[in-house]
């Protein structure tokens, strides 16, 4: 029989030892506070030339299309965002050029390197669509209105981690997340009203704790928020690095090491592979790609339910419309989805 532990009495008068107390996060202001402080950032008050017009980058169909929720229209023509540790300004002239403004950074010279890698500039759009519109009537009749819809080349970890937040949820909430995630970063300035911040490392991410993101009105997506960096940082070499290893690897890989992250399916997978990882043959099939599908590509499965394997059927669909292959060809379905479904 097991014996009862005695509990030691407290003496008459004398007050409980206090309880621990559960590690708080610091208030953004004391973050942004200490970043000031102890950040040097070089600057650029001058606009400057991007070499490129709105047929290559059309901001509107670029940023606020759902594949990144870390940019803010701040001007008429104007978009502000951060691009690693730099915080840059990209907006439209009259003549439909472009320009940028370098607000903060470390390295003048990284940063202009930087953006031409997070804009994916390498790449012709308008190659991409004179191709396109010879092998898709439809694609042809809509071109005009999908002009420099880009998609961009973000850092995986951010992306990952935006992405989970854009579980069964809105812009409006994925946004305000975002940001929270995001404050937990270095803070890089603020245009316009809104405070921009380079997004955390896995190791500031860790700091947060499950409760404290159910608080913020993360709900389900907290759990699968702290176990993902729990997972990602059990990895050989760290987590940052075995997610840029996932560009060598080809999409089915891509797509199953992805699913082994908690909150990560298939759709999911596909964005962070599409937006960050180079694999531009990568379709995520929504209920919207899914209503395209079925009208202009498959029509015979219209009125079918959208199940794993018939994604597989979608996304190839998509794929030979392209010429199956190098498919920032697919270039923005974000976008496309405005205009195909009118």
């Amino acid at each position: 029989m097991k014996r009862r532990r005695q509990i030691p009495s407290i003496a008459a008068g004398t007050p409980p030892p206090p309880s621990p107390r559960r590690r708080s996060l610091p208030s953004s202001k004391t973050r942004k506070r200490f970043a000031q402080a102890l950040t040097p950032q070089s600057t650029s008050s001058k606009w400057q030339p991007l070499t490129i017009g709105r047929r290559e980058l059309c901001l509107p169909l670029t940023f606020p299309t759902g594949q990144t929720f870390t940019w803010k229209q701040t001007g008429p023509t104007t978009f502000t965002g951060p691009v690693n540790s730099h915080l840059i300004s990209l907006r439209h002239l009259p003549d439909d050029s472009v320009s940028f403004l370098i607000h903060s950074s470390p390295d003048h010279r990284r940063a202009v390197a930087d953006l031409h890698d997070y804009l994916n500039l390498g790449i012709s759009l308008a190659e991409l669509w004179e191709s396109f519109s010879s092998a898709d009537s439809r694609f042809a009749a809509i071109a005009p209105y999908l002009a420099g819809a880009r998609v961009l080349r973000q850092d995986p970890v951010e992306c990952l981690f935006q992405f989970l937040c854009s579980s069964n949820n809105n812009i409006a909430r994925i946004t305000k997340m975002v940001g929270f995630l995001s404050a937990l970063g270095n803070y890089l300035g603020n245009v316009e009203g809104f405070d921009f911040y380079e997004f955390p490392s896995l190791e500031r991410l860790e700091l947060v704790s499950e409760q404290d993101l159910r608080i913020a009105g993360f709900g389900y997506r907290a759990k699968y928020i702290v176990g993902t960096v729990k997972t990602l940082q059990s990895k050989l070499g760290g987590g940052a690095k075995w997610l840029a290893s996932l560009r060598d690897l080809e999409l089915p890989e891509v797509i199953e090491g992805l699913c082994t992250l908690p909150g990560v399916g298939p759709k999911v997978a596909a964005c962070i592979a599409l937006f960050s990882l180079d694999q531009h043959q990568a379709i995520p099939v929504d209920t919207h790609v899914w209503q395209i599908a079925t009208r202009y590509l498959l029509p015979e499965l219209a009125g079918a339910r959208l199940t794993p394997s018939l994604c597989s059927r979608v996304s190839e669909a998509f794929k030979r419309k392209c010429n199956e292959g190098s498919y920032h060809r697919i270039i923005s379905l974000r976008c496309l989805l405005l205009f195909s479904l009118t």
